[in-house]
């Protein structure tokens, strides 16, 4: 694509637009305005489920060569497909130019009992992020909320937020952790989370938050406390989220890929055979609507793998490569491509994406081992 040569051109002169190494803003916005400004702003909407709103990214970019994003994630066990879908917008992000920070939510897992709500647990659960991340989306910042919430005001903020917002509307809220409000009558620091998450954002100074469709209320709450608080307001990037394997497979919060689920997750540390074992009972209908494995191509595997293959014996035709996703979903809805080798070139595809990886913790096994170590497994 035309803005990955444009970036590789920059890095390869040492000009990172990623870091403005060397680089005053008036030459920042030079390069970023005048070269790719159209291709900036297709590439931070690509493949995303919604923006809250384009105009003001379209603004945005215009006015910010270098703008800020942030996402947070909770420590908690072993990443799986559907993390990495939100990494991977992560990874457009700094191409197009953005300072992205990774919130390692240690405070939020706390609340939301991840891990136990044990503190070294959820500790080894921020290393083991850290390690992994930085290797799927290198050039991202990291901050631990633990550092986040000792920052000047912080908690005094959440109390701003909590005073303009309704309990109502946090208690809606509560979604963004996978809970019910019913869950958080028995334990009130629930509440508080919604309101922490809008303070990050306002703590981290940043122009966008991104997140998966699960966390919309929790952007949109900040948005609209904002306006009472006369704070700036945010861009709100939302990714698709990945279906479950066992159906039926809406980009929901009630279908979403869970580790809860060891049949439904594709863990990254899968072997080859654990992929196409877990794929080979997915739910995978002759129709695109509710089809989790179309999903992971559209999703994840076409836009991180460039190349659309599917693997297959020669026996059955061999290998085939298809020009985009589209004409592989035409394919397979055609019949012409069969469930089976969707499903097993598509853990071929998961088990090429995974490995750079599995190969991470090959190396340096710590966290890794550490975490383990703290789930029991």
């Amino acid at each position: 694509m035309l803005i990955y040569r444009i970036f590789d051109s920059y890095l390869q002169v040492g000009i990172s637009l990623s870091t403005g190494v060397g680089m005053d803003e008036s030459t920042l916005m030079e390069c970023a305005g005048e070269v790719v400004m159209g291709n900036r702003f297709d590439l931070v909407l690509r493949g995303v489920a919604e923006c809250v709103t384009q105009v003001e990214l379209e603004a945005l970019l215009e006015a910010k060569a270098q703008p800020t994003a942030y996402i947070g994630f909770e420590p908690s066990g072993l990443l799986h497909a559907g993390t990495l879908v939100p990494m991977l917008k992560v990874r457009d992000l700094i191409t197009a130019g953005f300072r992205v920070t990774v919130l390692l939510a240690d405070w939020h897992g706390y609340i939301n009992n991840k891990l136990d709500g044990d503190w070294d647990a959820l500790h080894t659960g921020v290393e083991y992020q850290r390690q992994m991340f930085s290797i799927f989306a290198p050039g991202a910042e990291f901050l631990t909320a633990s550092e986040l919430v000792r920052s000047d005001g912080y908690w005094e903020q959440v109390l701003r937020v909590a005073k303009a917002t309704s309990l109502k509307r946090m208690r809606r809220a509560v979604s963004i952790m996978g809970r019910s409000g019913d869950e958080a009558e028995s334990d009130t620091s629930m509440f508080f989370y919604p309101a922490m998450q809008a303070t990050d954002i306002y703590a981290l100074e940043v122009d966008l938050a991104l997140g998966g469709m699960d966390q919309r209320h929790a952007h949109m709450l900040a948005r609209d406390a904002a306006e009472k608080l006369r704070l700036p307001k945010i861009v709100a990037l939302h990714t698709p989220l990945l279906g479950s394997l066992s159906g039926p497979g809406r980009m929901d919060t009630d279908t979403k890929m869970s580790k809860s689920d060891p049949a439904s997750a594709l863990l990254v540390h899968d072997s080859a055979k654990q992929l196409q074992q877990k794929l080979s009972k997915a739910f995978c209908p002759p129709e695109r609507k509710g089809n989790p494995v179309l999903d992971i191509w559209e999703h994840l595997l076409a836009p991180a793998l460039g190349d659309v293959i599917i693997d297959r014996s020669e026996k059955f035709g061999g290998s085939v490569k298809f020009e985009n996703y589209a004409a592989l979903e035409a394919a397979y809805s055609s019949g012409e491509l069969h469930p089976l080798d969707l499903k097993n070139g598509s853990a071929a595809a998961l088990d090429r994406l995974f490995e750079p990886l599995r190969a991470a913790v090959v190396e340096e096994s710590g966290p890794y081992d550490a975490l383990i170590a703290a789930l029991g497994d």
